[in-house]
């Protein structure tokens, strides 16, 4: 194909294309000139767009004559198809008769379609990652023990030393603590953060941070019997401006211009020692050091624990009889049987009895139950026409159980079987109408998390965001959050959420992806290149998503995106 000459000004607008709600917009304008040498006979320019299997073929552009060239301009507004991220872009020219012959020119405007949006997670299940615990269980109680509790915890310490004060703050921490587990005695998980503040008397290594950990550590073993101390993760912070990010949010001490003022110098990717500089000649900051940097020496603790369930000894052999019976006997009230489901770990058995509930209960309980069991069951078949019957069960089921009781768990359910099935205007509905029936606080984390996944799917960004305003457990909530806040470019917001994500699960990837994201739309390449290094070594998925992705298009120019990410 010969150097561009007619096709040599085309362009597009804006520079790459992006999915809006479901389409991709775009402008396409340019001229071709009109000489004595390159006088074009009869011209014609064609746009399409090709993928490796499909491709499509729009109309003629429209050429309006002048006296040195033909102009044209053209607006186009596509209905988006997934194989257009990764397709390409290509405007053609012709002269004389287009039919069985080659373009004499063509230009590539575009490669691949920016989706960020379409990264959101709604309970689908992924190669390299964590199957998502999605669906929600009636339980047998006015609380339900099958979300876990989360609870964040902080320990003080004195100027350089690890040894945890022993003061009314840190006594009502500790009470606080024996509380929650007593409470919730089934840890899930117990993650502790040894915090060091930028103050020179607490050191220039991470011995500190890591210290003050395993002095938590300690105090918690005794507390913990149950837990394998060996299980308690322990980390420490030191030269990293998250946590005191995360005290600005509710610091009164200063005008908010002030605020914006160090939080722009506390996002921008220069290294801590410059940022620190930074922040020393800003007017006022010394106050907010005084304020804040003590309340950096600390210890964070997060535990994730369940209620007890179970039967005792009596109970069980109760269980056991009716479950063997033909007769219709039961000895058991309706939860007693639920939390026999409750206890048991293996979906098969939850599965039998909830369907020996249904034989003596008129409830939504079992049926609703039944269909949660379906659902994670889904998510165990990597056969696609195996989860298709299993959702359609689930749904079935949730049908019934609504015709007994209408509940918020049973439409919450309703809306994630939608959701994976793609029809997310109704999931949406049922979402919505689940949020309307239930102020139980937890319940309501869940629903408006999964809800607010929708509402980025749906294109409210912003709605989306005031969804996401819970402490989340769960990486995949706060990578959400950040892809809310990434959506309408508030990039601080946007880069604590995914920072949130990093921290609860290193391993989950997509909070790294991100960042570099981030990184990537402010134009520090380099740091794009650290993120996505540490995304694609969680998640190899992510290579692939990285090598096509417009917004890294200029990163892979270099060299080493190919040498650093192993991609080539």
């Amino acid at each position: 194909m010969p150097e561009n000459k007619f096709l040599k000004d085309a362009q597009l607008i804006p520079k790459k294309l992006r999915l809006e709600g479901d389409s991709i917009r775009f402008s396409v304008k340019g001229t071709i000139p009109i000489e004595s040498v390159l006088s074009p006979k009869n011209p014609k320019v064609f746009i399409s767009f090709k993928g490796e299997k499909s491709q499509l073929d729009l109309e003629a552009v429209e050429l309006k004559k002048n006296v040195s060239n033909y102009s044209y301009e053209k607006k186009i507004s596509l209905k988006y198809e997934p194989w257009m991220s990764a397709g390409t872009l290509e405007l053609s020219f012709y002269q004389g008769k287009r039919e069985g012959q080659e373009p004499f020119e063509k230009k590539v405007l575009a490669k691949g379609v920016m989706t960020p949006q379409l990264m959101v997670k709604l309970g689908a299940v992924y190669p390299d990652e964590p199957i998502p615990l999605i669906g929600l269980f009636i339980t047998s109680g006015v609380d339900d023990r099958e979300i876990v509790r989360v609870q964040d915890f902080s320990l003080q310490f004195d100027l350089g030393s690890f040894t945890y004060k022993s003061n009314a703050e840190n006594l009502k921490a500790i009470q606080e603590i024996d509380s929650f587990l007593t409470s919730n005695p089934d840890i899930q998980e117990i993650k502790i953060t040894g915090i060091q503040s930028p103050e020179a008397g607490e050191g220039k290594n991470g011995a500190l941070g890591m210290n003050r950990a395993e002095s938590v550590k300690t105090l918690l073993g005794t507390r913990i019997v149950a837990f394998p101390n060996s299980k308690v993760k322990i980390d420490s912070r030191r030269n990293d401006w998250f946590d005191l990010r995360l005290l600005l949010g509710d610091y009164k001490g200063i005008s908010t211009n002030r605020k914006e003022e160090l939080y722009t110098i506390l996002m921008n990717q220069e290294s801590y020692l410059d940022q620190n500089e930074r922040l020393k000649k800003v007017p006022g900051f010394s106050q907010v050091a005084q304020d804040l940097y003590p309340k950096l020496r600390v210890a964070k603790i997060e535990i994730q624990a369940k209620p007890r369930t179970g039967l005792d000894m009596q109970q069980s052999m109760k269980l056991r009889e009716a479950l063997s019976k033909t007769d219709g006997t039961n000895g058991l009230t309706l939860e007693e049987w639920a939390l026999a489901a409750e206890a048991s770990q293996s979906l098969e058995e939850k599965a039998v009895i909830y369907s020996k509930m249904t034989e003596f209960f008129r409830s939504a309980l079992p049926y609703n139950n039944m269909a949660v069991v379906r659902i994670r069951q889904a998510q165990r078949t990597l056969d696609q026409q195996s989860k298709e019957i299993l959702w359609e069960e689930a749904l079935r089921l949730l049908t019934q159980a609504q015709r007994i009781d209408p509940n918020p768990y049973t439409f919450h359910n309703q809306g994630q079987v939608l959701a994976l099935q793609g029809d997310h205007w109704e999931a949406y509905l049922k979402l919505s109408e689940a949020s309307s029936l239930s102020q139980n606080p937890d319940f309501q984390q869940r629903n408006e998390a999964l809800r607010g996944a929708l509402d980025i799917v749906r294109g409210d960004y912003k709605l989306a965001t005031l969804r996401f305003d819970y402490k989340f457990s769960d990486p995949r909530d706060y990578f959400n959050k950040g892809l809310a806040y990434y959506m309408i470019q508030d990039y601080v917001n946007a880069t604590i959420a995914f920072e949130e994500s990093v921290v609860q699960g290193r391993m989950f990837g997509y909070g790294f992806y991100g960042l570099a994201m981030i990184a990537a739309a402010s134009g520090q390449n380099e740091i794009a290149l650290i993120h996505l290094k540490k995304a694609i070594e969680a998640n190899r998925q992510l290579s692939e998503k990285a090598y096509q992705d417009p917004l890294f298009e200029e990163l892979r120019e270099s060299k080493e995106f190919f040498s650093e990410l192993s991609l080539n």
